[in-house]
């Protein structure tokens, strides 16, 4: 999986970006910071992950990751090549999903690209780049499917269809992903084009410290603004958040956390909200070798759940051993559960479940 912060220069998105990646991307109170996208894995947090290597006492753990990409700041006039427009929209189209930055904080001494703090303004100046540059991606795709239409091609013509509702719902400013249709319509005509605004978005609030637990009038406007959009919203101290990682032990970072009336990292909430909003979950093998957190979409068989480890294991997969989580920890090893009768052997017709502990017998 790969998430793409984006935002107006300035909001915040290479503090967080360093926050999750502690990468150390370049951070200052200017526009254009950050030219050249940065790069961070950043592991998925899982409590059970822990639990597992409490009992099992691995060699190794290997959790699952996230790939984030710290893009270039955003202007208006972007899609049209203005600022660092076209190299900005290049990189966000490689990714999964996006991570949306919005400033919700009042601050005299960091600088707004646009001279006063509003994230809806904001918002909205990002939405019509990322728009107008899928705009030309369906004009390009309607002037070839119109002419095999007019020919009474019937099936261009029902994607003719299609790309029209597209194109004048971009025209009236609605992102792709908030265009009413039909889901196979959507699948067949929709998907392979891969708009920018067809992605996913998890919208993240940079509020101050004093809005970190129940976030500010400003968070409120972003939620009424985006409630049609099927998308996430958080609210991140993304400055606190930064003065956390400069801590040296856990024990500091939970001390701070507490005193803030926070359970856990905005960070963690984040990378866990952005893996729920791209419907992924996770399945452990586990070893004395190794326990591995694996990543999956939600609905997957158990042959595609092996199919991640090596498609060996999906082309000649025979059955997979299973234990609920919750069974491994209840019985603390997996030759109890298997004297409990708990293990239980599935075919290539079983959908995994979030957390299944998972053995693979396949033959090739």
């Amino acid at each position: 999986m790969k998430a793409g912060i984006v935002g107006l220069p300035n909001v915040g998105k290479s503090t967080l970006f360093n926050c999750l990646s502690n990468a150390k991307a370049q951070s200052a109170n200017f526009p254009f910071c950050t030219i050249e996208p940065n790069i961070g894995v950043v592991n998925v947090p899982d409590p059970r992950l822990e639990k597992l290597e409490e009992l099992v006492k691995p060699e190794r753990v290997v959790p699952a990751t996230v790939e984030i990409v710290d893009i270039a700041g955003l202007v208006k006039g972007a899609s049209k090549g203005e600022g660092l427009g076209n190299q900005f929209l290049g990189n966000i189209r490689e990714t999964d999903a996006i991570l949306h930055v919005l400033r919700c904080f009042d601050n005299d001494n960091v600088v707004h690209v646009d001279g006063s703090v509003d994230p809806i303004r904001d918002k909205e100046t990002i939405d019509m780049e990322l728009q107008l540059k899928d705009l030309e991606t369906v004009e390009k795709k309607l002037d070839k499917v119109n002419r095999a239409a007019r020919t009474g091609n019937k099936e261009a013509q029902k994607e003719a269809a299609i790309l029209q509702i597209v194109k004048e719902g971009l025209e009236s400013g609605t992102s792709v992903r908030a265009i009413v249709m039909e889901e196979d319509d959507r699948n067949d005509y929709v998907k392979p084009l891969q708009f920018i605004t067809d992605k996913p978005v998890l919208y993240i609030c940079n509020v101050d410290e004093a809005s970190a637990v129940s976030g500010n009038s400003y968070v409120e406007q972003v939620k009424t603004a985006v409630a049609n959009e099927k998308a996430g919203v958080i609210v991140l101290a993304v400055g606190t958040e930064a003065d956390i990682t400069e801590l040296d032990t856990y024990e500091e970072r939970q001390m701070f956390l507490e005193d803030l009336g926070l359970t856990e990292a905005g960070s963690a909430k984040m990378i866990r909200a952005a893996y729920s909003l791209l419907h992924l979950q996770t399945y452990f093998t586990a070893g004395e070798k190794e326990v591995r957190a694996w990543t999956i979409k939600v609905g997957s068989t158990a042959p595609q759940a092996a199919g991640v480890i090596h498609t060996d294991f999906e082309k000649g997969f025979i059955r997979a051993e299973v234990i609920s989580y919750d069974d491994y920890i209840a019985y603390g090893s997996e030759a109890k559960v298997k004297e409990a009768g708990k293990m239980r052997v599935e075919g290539k017709e079983y959908i995994v479940k979030d957390g299944d502990i998972m053995h693979f017998r396949f033959n090739v």
